[in-house]
């Protein structure tokens, strides 16, 4: 596991500060216990906002297997979607299906 950044380590400290103050001042608990809980809360969720902060450099995919990495491939190109007419196999007789006769 990578040592957290200085942007996780923030983001984490502001939400633990944040957090348990918005709780207390909600809650206006004014026990020992209650305080210890909303305490515990705050650090909970701030270690879970640090551990899931993007950190720069990193992909979020992860590669199972020690092959080196692949080039996509390019796409295939598009093609015009045929129409019924030309998804019917073609005659090889002479006659012309489809003209008005004479």
């Amino acid at each position: 596991m990578p040592r957290p950044t200085a942007t996780q380590l923030v983001y984490g400290s502001a939400t633990v500060f944040l957090s348990t103050l918005a709780m207390l001042l909600l809650s206006q608990t004014q026990t020992g216990i209650g305080v210890a809980v909303i305490a515990l809360a705050g650090l909970g969720l701030g270690l879970l906002v640090a551990m899931t902060a993007p950190i720069p450099g990193m992909s979020r995919v992860v590669r199972r297997g020690g092959g080196s990495p692949v080039a996509p491939e390019a796409p295939a190109p598009l093609r015009a979607v045929p129409t019924p007419a030309e998804q019917l196999p073609r005659q090889r007789t002479g006659a012309r299906v489809g003209e008005h006769t004479r």
